[in-house]
Order: C-alpha cells, then sequence, then structure tokens
C-alpha cells in the first residue's frame, strides 16, 4: 500500500502563527536549513486528544535550536497552544505531532545569522511505528555502519535535522535487507541508540540501557526508566559493548513514535519477547491514556 504524500492532504498546519490549509504549508527551496540540515524538531503523541508531556517536548525543541545557535521566537505557552489548536483543528484524538523550526531565505551561506527563524507544526494518524507484527513478535533490527558522532564533533544532544542524515540512510540500509530499523553504535563502538529510538536489554529481571551521552536522553526513555523504578526493577545505565548483548534476553526500543517496541534480533543475536517487555508496554499505554489532562500534559 502507497502512504498518501504529505505534501498532499487535508487538514490543517500552523506556520509562524497561523493555521493554513495542509497544502499551502510551504517554504521556500532556498531556506537555510533545507541546505545546511538546522532545523530543529519534535516527535510527539496524542492520546485522547492530549498530547503527552508536551511541555517537556516543547522545551527540548527550544533547547535543540539554541544549540544550534538560533532563538525560537514564541514563547513555549505559544508553542504548546499551537500544538493543541493542530490536534483540534484536524479532528484528531490518536495522533503524531510535528513541531518544525528552521532558518529562512533570508541569507543562503554557511553563516546566515539573518535568516528569519520559522516554525511550524502539523499532525496526522499514525499507527505502530514498526507496525503491528513488531509489536506481537518483536522487531528485526539491522547494525548500521554508520556511527552516534563523538559530542565534540556536532550538537548530540538536539533533535535537529543535521544529525538524522546517517539515520535515513542506515534505517533504508536496514528496510532493504528486511529489518525495520537499525542499532547504531557510538564513536568509540559502544552500543548507542537505534536510529529514531532509544535501547533497552533485560537480563535476570534487571534494565541495562547505554548513558546517553552521545545521543539524545529521549523523553520516552526517561519515562519508561520511571516506571520500571516504580515496579522495584533495576535500572543499569551505563557502557554496553556489542559483545556483551548475546548475554541478554530481552530488548526493546523506546521513543515517542515506537512507543515500547519488542526487539526480536539485533544482527546475529536473538531476544525473546518476554513478560518484562511487555509489561512495561502495557505500563506505558496505561499511563498515557489515564490520569488528568494536567498531570499527562506536564508530568516530568
Amino acid at each position: 500500500m502507497i502512504e498518501q504524500s504529505y505534501e498532499d492532504r487535508d487538514g490543517w498546519i500552523w506556520l509562524d502563527g497561523t493555521l493554513v490549509p495542509w497544502r499551502e504549508a510551504q517554504l521556500h527551496v532556498l531556506s537555510h536549513s533545507m541546505h545546511y540540515g538546522g532545523a530543529a524538531f519534535e516527535g510527539q503523541r496524542a492520546y485522547d486528544g492530549v498530547i503527552f508531556k508536551l511541555d517537556e517536548h516543547t522545551r527540548r525543541l527550544k533547547q535543540s535550536a539554541e544549540l544550534l545557535g538560533y532563538t525560537i521566537p514564541w514563547t513555549d505557552e505559544e508553542i504548546n497552544a499551537a500544538c493543541n489548536q493542530v490536534v483540534a483543528a484536524n479532528g484528531l484524538s490518536d495522533a503524531y505531532v510535528r513541531p518544525i523550526a528552521w532558518r529562512g531565505a533570508e541569507k543562503l551561506a554557511v553563516s546566515a545569522p539573518q535568516a528569519k527563524v520559522h516554525l511550524a507544526v502539523g499532525a496526522w494518524t499514525w499507527g505502530a511505528y514498526f507496525g503491528e507484527e513488531a509489536l506481537r513478535k518483536g522487531a528485526k533490527v539491522d547494525i548500521s555502519d554508520y556511527r552516534r558522532p563523538a559530542p565534540f564533533t556536532a550538537p548530540v544532544h538536539s533533535k535537529s535535522s543535521g544529525l538524522y542524515m546517517i539515520c535515513t540512510i542506515a534505517k533504508n540500509r536496514a528496510e532493504a535487507k528486511g529489518c525495520s530499523e537499525a542499532m547504531m553504535l557510538d564513536w568509540r563502538g559502544q552500543v548507542a541508540e537505534a536510529t529514531s529510538a532509544n535501547i533497552f536489554f533485560v537480563r535476570d529481571g534487571e534494565l541495562f540501557t547505554p548513558t546517553p551521552d552521545c545521543f539524545l536522553d529521549g523523553i520516552t526513555r526517561r519515562t519508561v526508566i520511571g516506571l520500571a523504578e516504580q515496579r522495584g526493577l533495576t535500572v543499569n545505565e551505563r557502557a554496553i559493548w556489542p559483545e556483551e548483548l548475546e548475554s541478554f534476553q530481552q530488548c526493546f526500543l523506546t521513543g515517542s513514535a515506537a512507543e515500547v517496541t519488542p526487539v526480536a534480533e539485533i544482527g546475529s543475536w536473538r531476544f525473546e519477547v518476554g513478560d518484562l517487555t511487555r509489561q512495561l508496554a502495557r505500563d506505558y499505554q496505561s499511563l498515557v491514556r489515564s490520569g488528568s489532562r494536567a498531570e499527562l500534559s506536564n508530568a516530568a
């Protein structure tokens, strides 16, 4: 089934302060961030009409822009309102929401402090990121040739378009091999993350996850760590080397798009889709779909 183009849809997108018809939300081909990879963006989900941890996502969006050298000229409250407005205007209940900021076309050169900063927010219905079968049987994961960069070579804690170039290449290669995702090592050769999700492993009832010193400490990652600790589980955040993977019994991915997705295999390593992984997936779904609107939107 061919997915409908994202430029040819009905609905509304918030663009620089105004809701505009979906097909009219455009930018110039000479926009600075399109050429130099300087867009800052977020991926967030709405459940039953409520965007989960919206405040946290908005703060990270603005922090990402600051790390890229520019300031988004809207307040947190204005960005939150824009996100909620887009979900409501499109008549959505469960949705994926994408705010994105970028430098415009006032100057096209490596340095362009004069370029105007723009902001847009779109939202659409998006089911299981890796498909329903992956939720049941576990995702099949390739190992990327590309590695996450060292923190002294790039603004690794920004969620920015330029840092996703190698992720796109890695995921495309993985899909060509029949996989749905790729795991990336860091510049040292340690396990880092997947192309668009953080990674966890299970051994003897304990969780193990890489220290996020050169990649995003994901909002969903932190949420799942909190859920695990509420269950009294030990969470080990530390360096993980690839050769250790054979000792783990379970594996799962976390992210706003991925939510909590079990992993069945990474390269030659195999994992069971076990009870602990499934319990945390249920806990996560229970959290995002329960409680008051304020608790869900603002929980830390």
